[in-house]
């Protein structure tokens, strides 16, 4: 065993011993959480437009808030791509309040 892996080991074996004791309910002092996460959407070219047309900005300047280029905004709002992880959940927020942008300072119009 190298020098390291044993530490490694240990501290896994430590966290099951804890799961363990815990589903065991002898760590009364452990806090629990749920956690929910919404699903990332789908975002169609229709869609994509109308989040930028209500935001009142062109695609140039819609491009550079989400940090893809022109022709990326122009493939998505003609439905020859689409969205994709991290673009279509800023899109979700976007979506859901518009005014992010400027609260965040990220666009000062």
């Amino acid at each position: 065993m190298k020098k390291g892996e044993n530490t490694y080991f240990n501290s896994i074996m430590t966290g099951l011993n804890e799961a363990l004791e815990f589903s065991k309910g002898n760590l009364p002092n452990i806090t629990r959480r749920k956690v929910t996460i919404l699903s990332i959407p789908k975002y169609n070219a229709v869609k994509i437009k109308k989040i930028r047309k209500s935001m009142k900005l062109t695609q140039s300047i819609f491009a550079e808030v989400l940090g893809v280029s022109v022709k990326t905004v122009e493939a998505w709002e003609s439905g020859r791509n689409k969205p994709q992880g991290p673009a279509s959940r800023v899109l979700q927020l976007l979506e859901m309040d518009h005014s992010i942008l400027e609260d965040h300072k990220i666009l000062c119009i």
